[in-house]
């Protein structure tokens, strides 16, 4: 643990194991905050709030371009890092570092750009003075912790916000060599502040009476939990949760190149991605075409050791989820809930790797159509116009993101206009674009931006100034 710019090695909360995903065996043991390192990291970052936040803006800018530096330096150690906490493959695995070194660049330049707003009428002056939030606790998932590091950390410091930043028990260790970085960079002591810890740490954080933001990245479930405790002191969340993305792919586009993309994007980061396509929408005329060569590629893809050049996916987090996603399958299987075609069985004698799967014909009403797998599976289903297209996608609990296919601008457009998700990809474009445009979903996705302007905005407060001058 980081706290207060020194390295804690024990603490109240015990220890945890940490198992490899493509092994299944113990490779670190490491502590966990309890409530009582919460507590100090907590207030360490309220100490330091004051000092960090007189920095001007142009120090704030060079210190955070510093550490965009050195992430690319450490790009290669971060990569290994996340293959070995997460199974990612390497290929992936190092993008994570370059990612989050392309936000911290991008919020740097936000540093000296927040400016209040003037007004004079009938003898008043008023001005506005947008200001830090204050203490920020960052909470992260497992299956990208550095990328999110980038996606959150960045626009919080940008905004002079201190950080208490809890990374997931099953990911722990990128976000140890994350604070390092910044302490060789020269962020003051108790500006970021790292505490990894189960559950009693998280509700430690989220209900600690200090902090003055809370973002959140995970599911559902856990963030209702979360809203609950933090409305205690009426902490105000940003909340980046899960999805079931529709792909939606008309007649009239390059169907065949679009059905072996479906099948690799399912399996991207071993098919736990919250922005997964994992609802793939087929319009009627085209359907079999691409069923079938999506089948053929789930079929080609090959789990295994994520260092191995030879592998296209790795292992799922964890064992827990394996078994769970393995159950779903078998659920769909029994139920009926659509005809597999591809995949839907465990891979190799160790660690926890699932052949990428696909069902077709399956119910837009069925768990396999609405519920998030979080794993290698596709589930593929009709559609016969433009209308229909847009009912089934708006038909989930889920709006973080949907991807649009077609050679018609027109329809592009009007199909954009009416689902009801926060991020739309049309024709190879991302659903996380990257810093440069704002992130977030609608619904049971959660509320908040990460990204551009509004992501940063997300971390200051406005106060406003009224002065009679005449």
């Amino acid at each position: 643990m980081a706290i207060g710019g020194k390295w804690i090695a024990e603490s109240s909360g015990g220890t945890l194991e940490h198992i490899n995903p493509a092994t299944g065996e113990v490779q670190q043991v490491f502590p966990l905050a309890g409530p009582e390192e919460v507590d100090q990291a907590v207030r360490a970052a309220r100490a330091a709030c004051r000092g960090w936040g007189r920095w001007t803006a142009a120090d704030r800018r060079r210190l955070l371009q510093r550490i965009a530096g050195l992430l690319r330096e450490r790009t290669a150690e971060f990569g290994r890092i996340s293959t070995l906490e997460t199974g990612l493959v390497s290929p992936f695995a190092d993008l994570m570092a370059v990612g989050a070194a392309e936000w911290f660049d991008y919020y740097a330049g936000w540093t000296d750009k927040l400016h209040g707003e003037a007004q004079s009428w009938d003898g008043l002056l008023n001005y506005t003075l947008p200001e830090p939030v204050g203490v920020v606790a960052i909470i992260l998932t497992w299956n990208g912790p550095t990328g999110s590091i980038g996606m959150k950390v960045a626009a919080a410091l940008a905004a002079g916000c201190t950080v208490v930043l809890k990374p997931p028990e099953l990911a722990p260790f990128s976000s140890n060599l994350f604070a390092e970085l910044c302490m060789r960079a020269g962020l003051p002591e108790g500006v970021l502040n790292v505490v990894p810890g189960g559950p009693d740490a998280g509700e430690a954080l989220v209900a600690h009476p200090v902090v003055d933001k809370i973002s959140f990245t995970g599911g559902p479930e856990t963030a209702k939990l979360i809203q609950a405790s933090a409305a205690r002191s009426l902490t105000p969340l940003l909340l980046e949760l899960g999805g079931k993305s529709a792909n939606l792919v008309f007649a009239d586009a390059d169907v065949d190149t679009l059905a072996v993309a479906a099948a690799r994007a399912v399996a991207f980061m071993n098919g736990q991605l919250c922005v997964a396509p994992t609802r793939l929408l087929v319009e009627h005329s085209v359907y079999d075409r691409v069923v079938e060569r999506a089948a053929e590629e789930a079929a080609k893809l090959r789990p295994g050791d994520p260092f191995a050049a030879t592998s296209d996916l790795g292992p799922v987090i964890n064992k827990v989820a394996h078994q769970r996603i393995l159950a779903v399958i078998e659920r769909a299987k029994v139920q009926g809930q659509g005809e597999l075609v591809a995949g839907g069985f465990p891979v190799g004698d160790r660690g926890y790797f699932i052949q990428p799967t696909v069902f077709r014909d399956v119910d837009n009403g069925a768990d396999l159509a609405q519920k998030e797998v979080f794993g290698p599976v596709l589930a593929v289903l009709p559609f016969e116009d433009e209308d229909e297209a847009i009912a089934l996608a708006n038909d989930s609990a889920y709006g973080l993101a949907a991807y649009i296919n077609t050679n018609d601008l027109g329809r592009a457009h009007r199909v954009a206009a009416e689902l009801d998700v926060g991020n739309i990809a049309v024709n190879g474009g991302k659903p996380v674009a990257g810093p440069y445009a704002p992130f977030g979903g609608f619904k049971d996705s959660g509320y908040g931006k990460e990204g551009a302007l509004a992501g940063v905005m997300e971390f200051i407060r406005i106060k406003n100034v009224n002065i009679k001058t005449g």
